[in-house]
C-alpha cells in the first residue's frame, strides 16, 4: 500500500499568539505532516510574520492561503485551502488549539477507507493560555489543578476508543480527518454558513453520512489542547440550524456553493 499523504489544514484569524503555540506543537510531530496549509480568514501582518518566520524552517512545505477580511468566511477559506492541498488525506484543526505530539501519527492510525474521524479536545482556560508552552508544560499537572479541563478528552493511551456512528453529537470542525476523495464527492463546505453562527461543520459531517461514509468517533486519539479564546457572541445561529436541519431532512450529498469553484476543473 502507497503511503498515505497527510495535509494538516489549520484555520485562523488574528490570533497569533496561539497560533504560534499551534506551530509548536506541529513541530514536535512524531510524524510530520507533508504539508501544512494556513486558512486564514483574512488575518492582519502579525499573522503574516509567524507564518512566513515558521515556515522557513519546516521541512515541509507551508502554504498561506489568505483571503481578505470580510466577516466570518470560515467555509470559504477551507474550501480555497482543500482546493491547493496535496495529500490524500486532509486533517483539519484551528490555528488555537495545540496537537498533542502523536497527533498526526494517531489521525493515520485511525484513518480507514470509507470513513472520515472527529477526534476530541480539551481545554486550556483562558487565563493560563499565555503561560501553556507545547512540549514543556505538564499536561497532566494541569488537568490536576484546573488549568486545563476536559481531562476525559485529552489523556492519549496506548489504544484507541473508537465509536463508528451517523450521530450529530460533537461534531467539531477543530479536529476532525477526511479523505480528500470524499470532501470532493460532497463538494466540501457549504458556503451558505457566514458569520460565526453553528452548523457548518456538522453539516458537511452529515453530507458524509448521506454519501454512506460513517464516522469513526475517537477518543484517547488524535487529541488537541484548546486554547480557550475570550467570549464572543454568536450570530446566524437561528438561520444556521435551519440550514443544518434541512440539509438533514433533505439527506443532501453536494452543497450548491462550494469546493468545485476552486478547483482546476469543473
Amino acid at each position: 500500500m502507497s503511503r498515505t499523504r497527510l495535509s494538516l489544514i489549520i484555520s485562523t484569524y488574528n490570533r497569533p499568539d496561539a497560533l504560534a503555540k499551534t506551530f509548536a506543537g506541529v513541530a514536535l510531530q512524531t510524524r510530520l505532516p507533508d504539508e501544512v496549509l494556513i486558512a486564514d480568514d483574512g488575518s492582519g501582518q502579525s499573522t503574516r510574520v509567524v507564518v512566513e518566520s515558521w515556515a522557513k524552517a519546516q521541512p515541509f512545505p507551508v502554504k498561506h492561503v489568505w483571503q481578505e477580511d470580510n466577516g466570518f468566511r470560515k467555509t470559504v477559506i477551507l474550501n480555497k485551502s482543500v482546493a491547493v492541498a496535496a495529500g490524500d488525506y486532509l486533517v483539519f484543526t484551528d490555528g488555537d488549539c495545540v496537537p498533542h505530539a502523536r497527533y498526526v501519527e494517531d489521525h493515520l492510525a485511525v484513518a480507514e477507507p470509507g470513513f472520515w474521524v472527529q477526534a476530541r479536545r480539551s481545554f486550556v482556560e483562558e487565563g493560563f493560555v499565555p503561560q501553556f508552552e507545547p512540549g514543556r508544560t505538564s499536561v497532566y499537572r494541569w488537568m490536576l489543578t484546573g488549568r486545563i479541563t476536559g481531562a476525559a478528552k485529552g489523556i492519549r493511551l496506548p489504544l484507541p476508543i473508537v465509536q463508528r456512528d451517523t450521530a450529530q453529537r460533537g461534531i467539531i470542525g477543530c479536529n476532525l480527518a477526511v479523505w480528500r476523495e470524499d470532501l470532493l464527492a460532497i463538494n466540501g463546505f457549504d458556503e451558505e454558513y457566514s458569520g460565526w453562527g453553528i452548523g457548518e461543520d456538522s453539516d458537511m459531517g452529515t453530507r458524509l453520512y448521506h454519501l454512506g461514509r460513517l464516522r469513526k468517533f475517537v477518543y484517547a486519539h488524535a487529541i488537541v489542547f484548546h486554547l480557550n479564546p475570550p467570549g464572543s457572541a454568536r450570530d446566524h445561529v437561528v438561520d444556521s440550524l435551519a440550514r443544518l436541519e434541512e440539509t438533514i431532512r433533505s439527506r443532501k450529498v453536494r452543497c450548491v456553493r462550494g469546493l468545485d469553484q476552486y478547483l482546476p476543473y469543473k
